[in-house]
């Protein structure tokens, strides 16, 4: 018996007078909702145990920004490392920008946390218990409803707030270790107040979104979808609608009577109620659409009921959709690989560069030097900052400068995971020896590390001219 689908007269979240239309996509089977049904789940699965995963005995991604500590997948950053956030963020964009001139907008109909957590968690919250979309669209039109639809609507809200709940502790333990979480959760908001209030806040506004805000996030609120226009060109991968090959468009029968008549689309707008942000993919390229693929399963399913060929709908480039050539490898993406290869290379370096400890002189407070007799007297403090995990020894030695002696009571400096000291360092000469100002330097290395590893930090020092 064949099913019953809703039909819409309009698409779009917006209706002409600005107001919103509340989006009940209907349920679509197929090859693409399969996969990204599987992927959602995947996603989800990795984000969750991520916080509680250990590499080299620590998490693999937790950014305790209360301790300045931060562990990325083995690596151990803390404050000092903030310059390395620049490679971090450059990287995520250029990604994304490259993955968008490539294959459009596959970010946000396949991984982003809007979709991930919308298709793969709300929305089959609110089948399960309201039923398909065309029982929701005919209860979100009966103005009396009976007490039993308003308990059931109530039910969903719950279930909403509690998985909205359940993401927001996820989200925490990426800053919080899941473990000391996990201690706070059974205690009440006094054990931890702080950490209570970004969980109740997170928990707020992710029932807000997916709640009632939904599609809105990706039409309002993300700039990403309105860059499509300045990220994409007619080669990017997107999911379109063979126009030549579907219009004029007809019934089923007049395509048996005239196949020439006619073109393969029946306009029975399977597309538009299949699609999240409500749209009508035959209208051409909107920024609406974020490439969830699910016009292509549902254009499929009723291809294969004609017996006719998949693909009227189907990922395509704008070019291929229109007969002409496709590139893939063309101008706009040689130039986004060769900012990728500059951005490795000055990240490579970085990195390389980078020292697990931190060593600055700052010039103690008081005048900016001493004087007795023939004696000038610079005084400063070594800042010593641990990078590592673990507890460490850093070793201190002077580097000796023709008429400049150095006291240094603390050449050996054990500083624990994270933790930071000062160490006096004085800089001795002889008035008029060196003459002026001068520059005296030490050497810092951590206790087993080798020579190369060795940082040498400078104390300007100030002395009389004669």
């Amino acid at each position: 018996m064949a099913r019953r689908l809703p039909v819409l007269e309009t698409s779009g979240a917006l209706r002409h007078d600005g107001s919103r239309r509340v989006i009940h996509p209907a349920d679509v089977h197929g090859r693409f909702n399969t996969a990204r049904k599987a992927l959602f789940y995947a996603l989800v699965a990795f984000m969750l145990s991520l916080p509680w995963i250990k590499i080299n005995g620590n998490p693999a991604v937790l950014l305790d920004i209360a301790a300045r500590r931060f562990f990325i997948f083995g690596g151990t950053f803390n404050a000092q490392d903030g310059a390395m956030l620049f490679f971090v963020l450059i990287s995520i964009a250029w990604t994304l920008v490259t993955v968008t001139a490539l294959a459009g907008r596959m970010w946000c109909g396949w991984t982003c946390p809007q979709t991930v957590f919308l298709e793969g968690l709300f929305r089959p919250i609110e089948r399960l218990v309201l039923g398909s979309a065309a029982k929701r669209l005919a209860q979100d039109a009966d103005p009396n409803p009976p007490v039993m639809l308003t308990v059931k609507r109530v039910i969903v809200h719950i279930l909403w707030f509690i998985a909205a709940a359940f993401v927001a502790h996820a989200v925490v333990s990426f800053f919080v270790p899941p473990t000391q979480l996990a201690r706070f959760i059974p205690r009440g908001p006094s054990s931890a107040p702080t950490t209570f209030l970004w969980s109740a806040g997170f928990t707020g506004v992710i029932y807000f979104n997916f709640a009632w805000f939904r599609e809105q996030t990706c039409l309002i609120v993300c700039p990403y979808g309105r860059l499509q226009s300045v990220l994409t060109d007619k080669d990017s991968l997107t999911v379109g609608y063979d126009a030549k090959r579907g219009e004029p468009r007809g019934k089923a029968t007049d395509k048996q009577k005239n196949p020439t008549a006619v073109g393969d689309c029946v306009d029975c707008k399977r597309c538009v109620v299949v699609c999240p942000t409500g749209i009508d993919i035959r209208n051409g390229a909107q920024f609406d659409c974020i490439g969830c693929t699910a016009c292509i399963d549902a254009c499929d399913e009723v291809m294969d009921k004609l017996e006719r060929p998949r693909g009227l709908v189907r990922y395509d480039s704008l070019h291929g959709l229109t007969g002409e050539k496709k590139r893939i490898l063309r101008g706009r993406v040689f130039f986004y690989l060769a900012i990728g290869l500059v951005l490795a290379t000055a990240g490579s370096i970085a990195f390389r560069n980078r020292k697990d400890f931190a060593a600055n002189v700052l010039r103690v407070q008081g005048p900016p030097y001493t004087l007795e007799g023939t004696t000038v007297r610079n005084a400063f403090e070594l800042h010593l900052v641990n990078k590592r995990a673990e507890t460490a020894v850093y070793l201190v030695e002077p580097i000796e400068k023709p008429g400049v002696r150095f006291v240094v009571p603390l050449t050996r400096v054990s500083l624990a995971a994270f933790a930071d000291a000062r160490a006096p360092v004085f800089v001795i000469s002889t008035r008029g020896n060196p003459a002026g100002d001068f520059a005296a330097q030490l050497r810092v290395r951590r206790e087993g590390a080798p020579e190369k590893e060795t940082l040498t930090v400078t104390a300007p020092c100030l002395a009389p001219m004669r």
